[in-house]
Parts: structure tokens; C-alpha cells; sequence
């Protein structure tokens, strides 16, 4: 089996280099791939703590753990290494990351002469990345390697019949921190053991985000003392539903943080706000944001802050993709909607359940609400209150994990 997945991987790295020809993403990947091995002889002579993270997303899952261990070992050099071009161009030179580089491609020889040329003391993967190549020079240097905020669901390949050669690559690994006691037993059922439950440090970072929040001015015009609707991480679908409402909200206004931020798209949303005043952040005049309906932020790097001025947000992806992060608004207590595809993640199934999210179909069923969040005072405020008590009642999985770490052979 490891013979065909060596194939496939040979075969996903030849259609990166095809891809790069017309993709800015993949030629971003393709290039950047090429610089890895420049960048990585900077961990010579270093005691490098190793955490990898697909995109965006997994850093911001990471960082938490990322800033104790930092605490902890001082004397230690973090590397960060990204798969995504949107994780790695944003936050390569983030104050917590020493290097940054891009994963090369799982093939043996790659892995084999990463590992050789990092030796790391620990590595951790943040949430998902199977990489079974690595996964195995890691197991075979008898580097201890850690799964975190890691998360398992019966359809995955690792717990069909079919799927017995990469259920035994997951016991290679030294410890799973996972989200929830359903991938304990799933673990338990492909004879894992080594796996403790200790939540999402998702939870953990939005939390100190919030806690860490400072003025943008921009906002503060923006808002002008009305109710703000921030749309975040949008795609064509969501902002459809929004053009459809916006008309009837009284009172409103309404950002658009899109998630694919290109000419293109941000003519989309202009045309379909064109009845309402609809300024962009990247030429916004101020003296114009006090007047202006629709702000469109086509930028990266603010959304999380912005949500502090928000009374509700619209979270994107769950209309096709999949929903992006609910948490970053949820923290501000404030009532979340998103699209019908949202049952694999966690934090929006449970706030769904406890209606302080709402899952919609169409557009009359947001507004329905939204208006009714006006009639009814109490009936907001209940919702805020949920969103706020969940996200207090799942803080600590930085705690949990040091202190487990704390208890192994996690010494350098």
C-alpha cells in the first residue's frame, strides 16, 4: 500500500507543477516548494520545535500552543511549515514563528532529508495533514510527533475496511490530543490508545483575541451608532442572500469580508449592492464611512477584529465549501447564521442546537429572524448570551495539552 500511496503522491506533486501554469495558488505552492531546503539549513545547530499547518486556519489553531511552548522552552526554535500559500504568505514573518518554509511533497526521499536536515525535538500537526512518509521518518528517529486539536468522524478512510494500512500509519503517532469523545472511541477502535480528549485551542485563541482588542477607527466611522451585519469569509451564495435582505433591514449596515478577494469578485458585490452606498476598504474615504450602507473589507488580517463591532454576523462557506470560522465572531456574543452544509464542524452543530447559531435555507429565513431580533429585545439578548457562554465553557485546551505533555517524556 505504501508502494500506491508513493504513486499518488508522485502524481499530486506533478499536478501542483501542471496547476502552476494557470493558478496563482498552486504557482505560489510550486515556487515557494523550491526555497524549503534554502530556508531549513537556518535550523542547524538549533533545537527546533516543528509544528505544521495546512493553511490559515491551522496556525491560528496552533498559535496557542505555539506561545506556551515558546514560555516553556526558551531555548528552543519554533519552524512553522504551511501547505496552503494563503497561511504561509500571511504569516511567515509572525512574531511567534522563528522560520517559516513551505512542506515539501511527501515522497521518501523528501521526507527523509527534511527530517535529517531539521531534527526536530517534537513535531505537532495541527488538527488533520496525514503525511504518512514523514509520519514514518519521524517514528523511525524516534521523534516524539502529536496530533492537536485533532478530530475524527466514521466516514474517514482510516476506519473502513480499506482503510487498514493508513489505520496502522495513525499508531506510529506519540500522543492525539483530540476534540471530542466520539474520536476517542473511533481511535480506540483501530487500537489507539495514546489519545486524550482536550477540546479545540481554537477556543483559546479567539479568547485572546477578543481579550487583546484595540480601537479601528475605521469601524467606529463606519458603524455611526447603527446595527452592523458583518458578512466574514463570504463567498457568492452568502452575499446573494444578503443582497436579497439588506433592502429590508431598517437601520443596518452591512461589511462584506470576502473570502476570495480578486477584481472580480469585488465587482460582483458592488453590482449587486449598486442600489446602496458601497465603498471598498482598500480606497475608502473616511469622510465618506459615516454615510456609506456597504463596506466591502477586501483585505486580510482584520476580520477577527472587526466582529467586535458587529451585533450579528452571516459566517461564509456553507452554502457549498464548507462553513469557514464561526468562533472568531462567536467569542463577541454575538448571534451567528450560516448556510444548511455546516454538520462537520463541531462548534456550529452545537451552537445551531443551542440557538445561538441559525442554519438557513434561503434568504426569507434570515430576515425572519433578523427582524424578529428587533421586535423582541430579550430574545437577541438570549441569543448573544449563548453564543458567549459556549465559547467560556470550552476555554483551557492549552492547559490540557501542556499538562499531558508535562507528564510524558516531552524533556528537551
Amino acid at each position: 500500500m505504501r508502494f500506491l500511496y508513493n504513486i499518488f503522491i508522485q502524481l499530486y506533486r506533478a499536478g501542483i507543477a501542471a496547476a502552476a501554469l494557470f493558478n496563482a495558488k498552486a504557482r505560489s505552492l510550486h515556487q515557494g516548494r523550491k526555497e524549503t531546503f534554502r530556508i531549513l539549513k537556518q535550523c542547524e545547530g538549533k533545537k527546533i520545535i516543528w509544528f505544521h499547518c495546512a493553511s490559515l486556519g491551522e496556525y491560528e489553531q496552533g498559535k496557542p500552543l505555539i506561545q506556551k511552548l515558546r514560555d516553556s522552552h526558551s531555548d528552543c526554535t519554533f519552524l512553522v511549515t504551511f501547505f496552503s500559500p494563503s497561511g504561509y504568505e500571511v504569516k511567515k514573518d509572525d512574531k511567534d514563528i522563528d522560520i517559516a518554509a513551505y512542506l515539501p511533497a511527501d515522497t521518501p526521499r523528501l521526507a527523509r532529508r527534511f527530517i535529517q536536515t531539521v531534527r526536530p525535538q517534537a513535531a505537532f500537526f495541527v488538527k488533520y495533514e496525514y503525511w504518512f512518509n514523514f509520519m514514518k521518518e519521524l517514528s523511525d528517529n524516534r521523534i516524539p510527533f502529536y496530533y492537536l486539536s485533532a478530530i475524527f468522524r466514521p466516514q474517514q478512510y482510516f476506519f473502513k475496511s480499506y482503510g487498514k494500512w493508513f489505520a496502522r500509519q495513525l499508531r506510529l503517532c506519540t500522543h492525539f490530543f483530540v476534540q471530542n469523545e466520539t474520536s476517542i472511541r473511533l481511535l480506540h477502535q483501530i487500537g489507539i490508545d495514546q489519545a486524550t480528549v482536550t477540546g479545540d485551542t481554537r477556543f483559546d485563541r479567539v479568547y485572546a483575541i477578543a481579550r487583546q482588542h484595540t480601537p479601528l477607527d475605521f469601524m467606529e466611522s463606519f458603524a455611526n451608532g447603527r446595527r452592523l451585519l458583518v458578512a466574514g469569509s463570504s463567498w457568492q451564495p452568502d452575499e446573494e442572500v444578503l443582497a436579497r435582505i439588506f433592502p429590508h433591514l431598517k437601520g443596518y449596515k452591512l461589511l462584506i469580508a470576502p473570502h476570495v478577494i480578486n477584481k472580480e469578485h469585488i465587482e460582483h458585490i458592488k453590482n449587486l449592492f449598486s442600489s446602496h452606498h458601497t465603498i471598498c476598504y482598500s480606497n475608502m474615504n473616511e469622510q465618506e464611512l459615516p454615510s456609506a450602507d456597504v463596506l466591502i473589507l477586501d483585505t486580510i488580517g482584520l476580520l477577527s477584529k472587526v466582529y467586535k463591532y458587529a451585533d450579528t454576523a452571516m459566517i461564509g462557506g456553507a452554502f457549498a465549501t464548507g462553513l469557514h470560522n464561526t468562533l472568531e465572531a462567536a467569542v463577541y456574543g454575538i448571534p451567528l447564521f450560516f448556510g444548511p452544509h455546516f454538520d462537520k464542524f463541531n462548534e456550529a452543530v452545537e451552537l445551531a442546537r443551542r440557538q445561538g447559531a441559525f442554519p438557513i435555507n434561503q434568504a426569507e429565513e434570515m430576515l425572519e429572524i433578523l427582524l424578529r431580533f428587533d421586535e423582541e429585545p430579550d430574545f437577541y439578548h438570549c441569543t448573544c448570551q449563548i453564543c458567549s457562554t459556549y465559547v467560556e465553557e470550552n476555554l483551557g485546551a492549552c492547559d490540557k495539552i501542556m499538562q499531558v505533555l508535562s507528564q510524558q517524556t516531552f524533556k528537551m
